[in-house]
């Protein structure tokens, strides 16, 4: 198109003091076979960008764009792709998978080997143009804001496949370690189910949240919650917390790590942590249907999405916020109109 664009990419890897993000132009991406061109209205802030930038999760080219929760309008379609003009989208962390695996044929492409992700394989939303393949892209309702939308396409997501993987029993009881963007979320997904939830963080802000949604209580992330639990999340990326949820839970009870990444687990005993049928389950990534399984149910139950919004030339400082846990809620960036 000969057209360029704004756009923040991970320059140099390293703590948010060192500045890793640097906003340059670029050229506005042609989309590929089957692609769609996106011109970008908002972009959620995720954890996993954090990880990026700070070099947790190395990444896998120079100069990535970061950004996965992408709000957004076809503007341009590559051979292939038949989304017309003007179709709401949002593009969110899994970008594509191979479709031929044993793990793709059983319905679990979230397991790809050659699964793709938006913002660390390919450039993502934290610039003004994004392309992404057409199956991949959801199509979201004209009737809610762009920047309510933005975080149920990743801490929305994450947080659904967080709470199947759980395994919380009907009118059980659900531990949440961590309540930023994704908790908010998952915890009222929850607690819309008939569950209790314990909310567990360092932040008083967020416990004050949790609350006003409608959590049973609030505390301390290393304290104990007020009764056993049947199954906790924890989303917080700090393995000190691990042993710390399972001894929270009761006899069978399944804690699900929620991150992509997780500082060192240090040693569990087996009989504190894991005996009495305990488990202890990761979650990585998601799959198609769980987007659009979650998308629908947030459209006919709308949850109440919390946000702090930055504009675009202020990404690095959202970022900065996020590490500081000075961020209630999702942070958003707005790109454009």
């Amino acid at each position: 198109m000969g057209e360029t664009m704004s756009a923040w990419v991970v320059r140099r890897p390293g703590p948010m003091e060192t500045r890793p993000l640097e906003r340059v132009r670029l050229p506005v991406p042609e989309p590929g076979p089957g692609e769609v061109l996106v011109k970008v209205e908002v972009c959620a802030v995720c954890r996993t960008d954090l990880h990026l930038a700070e070099g947790d999760l190395p990444p896998k080219r120079p100069g990535t764009v970061p950004g996965h929760e992408v709000v957004g309008r076809v503007v341009a379609r590559g051979p292939g792709a038949g989304l017309p003009d003007g179709t709401r989208v949002g593009v969110a962390w899994l970008r594509r998978t191979c479709g031929r695996c044993r793990y793709c044929l059983r319905g679990l492409e979230n397991l790809c080997p050659d699964s793709r992700y938006t913002g660390w394989d390919a450039d993502g939303g934290y610039a003004e143009y994004t392309t992404a393949p057409e199956d991949y892209v959801y199509t979201l309702p004209e009737d809610r804001p762009a920047e309510r939308l933005a975080p149920l396409l990743c801490a929305g997501i994450i947080g659904y496949r967080a709470l199947a993987r759980a395994d919380l029993p009907p009118g059980g009881r659900l531990g949440v370690y961590g309540f930023g963007a994704s908790a908010h979320l998952t915890a009222q997904v929850a607690i819309a189910q008939g569950a209790s939830v314990h909310v567990l963080t360092r932040s008083l802000a967020a416990r004050r949240l949790a609350l006003e949604l409608g959590a049973a209580s609030a505390g301390g992330a290393y304290d104990p919650p007020p009764e056993p639990l049947d199954s906790a999340i924890l989303f917080a990326p700090v393995g000190d917390l691990v042993p710390v949820a399972l001894a929270a839970l009761d006899r069978g009870g399944t804690l699900a790590v929620a991150g992509i990444h997780l500082t060192d687990v240090p040693p569990l005993n087996y009989q504190d942590h894991l005996f009495y049928e305990r488990g202890l389950r990761s979650v990585t990534a998601n799959t198609r249907e769980d987007g659009r399984t979650f998308l629908d149910l947030a459209t006919r139950h709308p949850l109440s999405v919390t946000t702090t919004p930055y504009p675009f030339d202020r990404a690095d400082q959202a970022l900065a916020d996020l590490a500081a846990d000075r961020v209630n809620g999702a942070a958003v960036l707005h790109i454009g109109g």
